[in-house]
């Protein structure tokens, strides 16, 4: 779905250095967990995107042992957790990296763009930071780390780019061709793949599946092309993945459209194919799960 904007809350303001070094240990610490448990979960499905994981866990981890060291030597004690602000907010929330993790059209470069976000967020978080805060030191401390994100934003997007140019060097054909389908296109031979899984359902079940997957159309609606055969059970599930992949494919298709709207119409237009697209998707990834369940 459409990305929040970067930061929702004002940060808290922050009064000393102690406290101060509580949230920026807690804040590096949180995305080195977050980062490595989804590389642990994701290292059979893709080691890629596995490796990419482990490189940004590892990044925050020497980020998080830089700012305990900082804090002993400035302060004489390492970070204090109990003086985080009730306001904390994550800089890398555990959903927002488990998105991408499970999404069925994740990269490296998709890992790479969420790294770049993350970094994003942490420059204008510091940034505010150093704004509210009324200590010198503390200004001081949160335009370093200010200037340490934006620096590592542009170091992550440097990456990004060469992830963007090996997929696309790389990408098989069938890939290539979805990419550069448009969404008449990808939204016909996404009925296609939703037509043949209903023939492999039960009656009462295919109808469900053709009304999620094909809102507006009713079963007595659907005409079975002429070179349509039902699929073998073995093809089922690449079906269903496809079917899964274009759909998400869709939804990021309209959400761009979206963004590149130059009239109101357009825009209205635009987001209400985007978000019936959205519950599309919803709709047949809970129905993929519920045909996985034994029986």
């Amino acid at each position: 779905m459409r990305e929040e904007p970067l930061l929702t809350v004002t940060p808290a303001p922050i009064a000393t250095l102690p406290e101060f070094y509580a949230v920026a240990f807690h804040q590096a610490q949180f995305a080195a967990q977050h980062y490595g448990a989804v590389a642990a979960h994701v290292a059979q499905g893709s080691q890629a995107i596995s490796s990419v994981f482990e490189t940004l866990a590892s990044r925050e981890t020497a980020r998080a042992d830089a700012i305990a060291e900082a804090c002993s030597q400035i302060c004489g004690a390492p970070p204090d957790l109990k003086k985080l602000p009730t306001t904390f907010r994550d800089l890398v929330p555990a959903q927002e990296v488990s998105d991408i993790a499970q999404s069925g059209l994740s990269t490296p470069y998709a890992v790479w763009a969420l790294a770049v976000r993350h970094r994003r967020r942490a420059f204008i978080y510091w940034t505010y930071v150093a704004a509210l805060t009324r200590d010198s030191a503390v200004r001081a401390a949160a335009e370093r780390l200010a200037r340490e994100a934006l620096s590592d934003g542009n170091a992550l997007r440097r990456e990004r780019r060469l992830a963007w140019q090996s997929e696309h060097k790389y990408a098989t054909e069938d890939e290539q061709s979805d990419r550069d389908a448009s969404a008449a296109l990808l939204e016909s031979l996404l009925r296609r793949d939703i037509i043949a899984w209903s023939q492999t359902l039960p009656p009462a079940e295919g109808r469900r599946l053709l009304h999620v997957g094909m809102p507006g159309f009713s079963s007595h609606d659907v005409i079975l092309p002429e070179d349509f055969e039902t699929p073998a059970l073995g093809e089922i599930e690449q079906i269903k993945q496809r079917a899964l992949r274009r759909a998400e494919q869709l939804s990021n298709v309209y959400l761009d459209e979206a963004d590149r709207a130059k009239d109101q119409s357009s825009l209205d237009f635009a987001q209400e194919l985007a978000t019936q697209s959205i519950a599309r998707l919803a709709g047949l990834r809970a129905a993929a799960a519920s045909a996985s369940e034994p029986a």
